[in-house]
């Protein structure tokens, strides 16, 4: 495994605090986990504008009972959410999140079962490290805008248009294409899009940026069309 290569030093990547907001907002699934449970809940919950987080338990769940039974109605949890790549590559797991904190009954819900998650901590792994993040820096940043739709994109770029993945990768440094056996595409966000460049025992990761940030799906195609039309003027370049 590698980090991720840049054309050029000053290309900007998503901060941490990026990554973890826009993970919350990606996640069909989540771990639940508290001193005596540990629950799996799949598109059951939500994030509102504040970073603050709604969780949906089945009716009669051991966890809404547990929350009941805490101390003032606040019960001690941590969740984990993993963001796979919706592409299939080795070493789907783009990066981890693990956030700490307290579980109530959401007062303002109309249901019994909807339960509020207050964060206290926060931790990513991405590429390898591990980074801790304040509470406020993840107030102070929103979602990537292609998150929610970025699986759906990706999976449409290497399903349907595998020659146009080929194509972007004219746009990476020869010396990075020696020995690749297969390109795909990796992670779409407002910062552009990332390559898997795989060869025999083992892959690189290499970002082409966009021109201009992204701010919905449909501008994210018009930037992918502004680079293939970059990668067509380029010389046909040999991975041998």
């Amino acid at each position: 495994m590698s980090a991720t290569d840049h054309p050029t030093a000053s290309i900007a990547e998503p901060t941490p605090a990026e990554l973890v907001r826009s993970a919350l907002v990606a996640a069909r699934s989540l771990t639940l986990n508290t001193e005596v449970h540990r629950v799996d809940l799949v598109g059951l919950h939500s994030l509102e504008g504040t970073g603050r987080l709604l969780l949906t338990v089945p009716a009669g769940s051991h966890v809404g009972a547990e929350v009941a039974r805490a101390p003032g109605g606040d019960l001690a949890a941590s969740l984990e959410f993993t963001d796979i790549a919706p592409v299939p590559v080795p070493d789907r797991v783009r990066a981890r999140v693990r956030l700490g904190g307290w579980l109530s009954f959401d007062r303002q819900g109309a249901s019994a079962e909807g339960l509020c998650f207050e964060t206290v901590t926060a931790e990513l792994e991405h590429e390898g490290r591990w980074f801790e993040l304040e509470v406020d820096e993840l107030a102070a940043v929103e979602p990537d805008p292609l998150a929610a739709t970025e699986a759906e994109l990706l999976t449409h770029l290497a399903g349907a248009h595998g020659d146009a993945v080929e194509l972007l990768a004219q746009l990476v440094d020869r010396r990075l294409l020696l020995g690749v056996t297969r390109v795909d595409p990796l992670r779409l966000d407002r910062y552009g899009v990332v390559l898997r460049l795989r060869r025999q025992g083992g892959y690189r990761d290499v970002r082409l940026p966009f021109s201009t940030p992204p701010q919905n799906p449909a501008h994210a195609v018009l930037q992918l069309r502004t680079l293939l039309a970059r990668a067509k003027a380029c010389p046909r370049r040999s991975r041998r």
